[in-house]
């Protein structure tokens, strides 16, 4: 017979809150079903331990010396991402009200003048984490945040309309940067470069992104791995200052 107290109680409710939290963290990423799987190999430890379930007992805990390693493999860009955040600041949240609506306003124009030409563009926005290592991989810049010089960037002629555009406080850092792809199972096989890039940087990151396609000209923000497509300028621009304002939130 088992004896089922408050204690007891108490301890199932802690443990389901914290599953429920590790999976709403993880919700949309390529994790939450190793996640999934690890729990329930977890309950299948306290199953075994409970009725004294011994060759299942053997089994599940068999997995336990793994587990380390395949955490590490599977969320490596989201350990990846937590460590530097940590120490690591951008300038977003020094940005004041006005400026971040002036960056916002200038980047909603270009963007919008870019959808009309069907010009291709990805616009990438430090917040906390800083982008330094993207930044080298791309041509260094500093220039203020302008909407024509953001079209004539991404114009056709021009030799940095390639790649990302990343954007510093009120300024362009950086042209023609690199940034990485996302391997996210559940995203469209028609997901174009541009959008992939744009996903995976705020999979590693927290920036967030601006996305103009250069077959359609649609329009999308992309933010913490999820990508809205199907914006006109105005949402957008609210977007980037609702993002701005929470800074790395």
């Amino acid at each position: 017979m088992l004896n089922f107290g408050i204690v007891d109680a108490i301890d199932i409710i802690i443990v389901a809150v914290l599953v429920f939290s590790i999976l709403k963290l993880f919700r949309g990423t390529r994790g939450v079903l190793t996640i999934i799987g690890i729990f329930t190999l977890l309950l299948l430890v306290v199953i075994a331990n409970v009725f004294n379930l011994k060759t299942l007992r053997f089994i599940v805990t068999g997995f336990g010396s793994m587990w380390l390693v395949i955490i590490v493999i599977l969320f490596q860009n989201e350990i990846k991402r937590t460590i530097i955040s940590i120490g690591s600041i951008g300038f977003s949240r020094y940005i004041l009200r006005e400026e971040r609506e002036k960056i916002a306003s200038e980047i909603s124009e270009a963007v919008k003048l870019l959808s009309d030409k069907r010009l291709g563009a990805l616009i990438v926005i430090e917040r906390r984490t800083k982008l330094d290592p993207y930044m080298e991989t791309g041509i260094k810049m500093e220039a203020v945040v302008d909407a024509n010089l953001l079209v004539s960037i991404f114009s056709p002629f021009s030799p940095l309309h390639d790649g990302a555009v990343i954007i510093r406080g009120g300024y362009i850092v950086a042209a023609k940067a690199i940034l990485p792809l996302s391997s996210n199972p559940n995203i469209s096989p028609a997901t174009g470069t541009r959008h992939r890039a744009a996903i995976g940087i705020t999979e590693e990151t927290d920036a967030i992104c601006a996305v103009v396609s250069e077959e359609t000209g649609t329009i999308s923000f992309s933010k913490g791995g999820n990508l809205e497509k199907g914006l006109d300028p105005d949402a957008l621009k609210n977007k980037i200052i609702e993002s701005l304002e929470k800074g790395g939130g």
